[in-house]
């Protein structure tokens, strides 16, 4: 049976974690809110689970998987039951939950990337909260993508395997997130990730390298792929955008 993915149709958001994990290993799986309503998909078959009341352990929001009758919420948690089932988490069971570690930690820098044009509130427009982003953003541009980034590019370093893969010595989840995770931030700041490739050479050619894989190559140039925009986690505003230090 296809994988049942649920997220919000036209976002790539924390879902695209997980669709790039399933692209890559070739998977078999459905996008149900990207589905028709006269075919019971759509949000309404969404959000259908989200409300249920005979389901014993609803989740609490997209994304989240159905692979028959078991119900996985949350990105991270997602990708640690897919990991072992496509291929994409080392055998050793340490190394699987360092591996889980590293992608709650890029969990936690997309959260800090969303409040930078969402700093108040989430209920609240952008609009509404322009000179508060405008703070959050630049503290966040000087202090936060590099002490994250400096991490990743040391973790990749130390990697007793070598430094293509943040874990292990063979593609894993966490270096299609971690593309995923730089793809966003280019979108979202283009100046402040003009020296990037400069500023952390690891982790450019791990993103080059995932972005030339076969399968991630054609999915990227595939219509499965949505585009970044303003209404997703990473949103590009030119006056939140700088130059970095």
């Amino acid at each position: 049976m296809a994988y049942e993915l649920y997220y919000w149709d036209g976002l790539q958001g924390r879902g695209e974690f997980v669709r790039l994990a399933l692209e890559e290993a070739r998977a078999d799986y459905v996008e149900i809110a990207r589905g028709p309503e006269d075919e019971g998909l759509g949000t309404s078959a969404m959000m259908a689970v989200l409300g249920s009341r005979s389901e014993p352990h609803p989740p609490f929001a997209p994304p989240f998987l159905k692979d028959g009758d078991l119900i996985v919420p949350q990105t991270a948690n997602i990708l640690l039951y897919l990991g072992p089932k496509l291929g994409l988490l080392p055998r050793d069971e340490g190394l699987r939950y360092v591996a889980n570690g590293l992608q709650l930690t890029i969990a936690d820098m997309v959260t800090e990337a969303h409040d930078t044009h969402h700093p108040l509130a989430s209920s609240l427009y952008y609009e509404d909260q322009k000179e508060a982003a405008k703070t959050r953003a630049s503290d966040f541009i000087d202090h936060r993508i590099p002490k994250f980034m400096r991490y990743f590019e040391r973790v990749l370093r130390q990697n007793p395997e070598g430094d293509q893969h943040l874990v292990g010595n063979a593609l894993t989840y966490v270096d299609l997130s971690m593309f995923q995770l730089i793809d966003g931030l280019r979108y979202a700041f283009p100046k402040a990730t003009k020296r990037f490739d400069e500023q952390y050479p690891r982790l450019a050619a791990l993103y080059q390298a995932v972005m030339t894989r076969p399968n991630i190559a054609a999915y990227l140039a595939s219509d499965r792929r949505l585009p970044h925009n303003e209404q997703c986690i990473f949103r590009h505003y030119p006056e939140l955008d700088k130059a970095s230090r």
